[in-house]
């Protein structure tokens, strides 16, 4: 019966949602900052090392980001057409299909996840 047992617990345990890792894969960006992004950088959260990320979206369109990455926390920073540059900090990239860059009228900055 032990023989059993084991394997089962095992399966369970390895299929278990807490203990997948799925890391950070492709997103589609929105671009709500109220001008077009003329670039996009991204750093994992905590590292000072910003890399490129391709995609450069108008206001109010998206576009299709190829990335993979096994952390999920990220700061994204779109520099953008209006001469201000938006720093986003501590983006969820893990398990999203969608992320929108919003900017206020005051400047504040947020992101929403679909």
């Amino acid at each position: 019966m032990k023989r059993f047992i084991v394997p089962l617990v095992a399966a369970i345990i390895a299929s278990s949602p807490a203990m997948a890792q799925s890391g950070a894969g492709n997103f589609t960006l929105v671009n709500r900052t109220g001008a077009d992004i003329v670039s996009l950088m991204i750093r994992r959260v905590g590292t000072s090392e910003w890399q490129p990320l391709n995609g450069n979206p108008a206001m109010g369109s998206r576009t299709a980001v190829a990335f993979a990455n096994p952390d999920c926390a990220f700061d994204v920073q779109a520099r953008l057409s209006d001469g201000k540059t938006a720093t986003f900090t501590a983006v969820n990239l893990c398990d999203v299909t969608t992320v929108t860059l919003n900017r206020g009228p005051t400047g504040n900055l947020w992101v929403d996840y679909d």
